[in-house]
């Protein structure tokens, strides 16, 4: 077994390098691989950090809304009246 062993890793120490070339577009594809990896880990660490901050918005606005007595069915804005109305047409 021990020699097996030394005879395995005598063999692999004497191994010649191997004299390979490996061209400019295999690492600008590598790359750009590895980008959209970093991108999508990006946008999804920030999609999960931003929605606590939409969330309090989003509830800041109801209040507001709430409070000044406006029915939440009702857009408040005059411009997502045309739309609505547009898209009903």
């Amino acid at each position: 077994m021990r020699m097996k062993f030394v005879l395995g890793l005598i063999v692999l120490l004497q191994t010649a390098p191997v004299l390979a070339y490996i061209g400019p577009g295999s690492g600008i594809s590598l790359l750009g691989g590895l980008w959209g990896v970093l991108v999508a880990i990006v946008l999804a660490v920030g999609a999960v950090l931003i929605w606590p901050v939409r969330y309090m918005f989003r509830r800041l606005r109801r209040k507001r809304r709430d409070a000044q007595g406006t029915d939440p069915a009702e857009p408040a804005d005059p411009v997502e009246t045309e739309q609505s109305s547009s898209r009903s047409e």
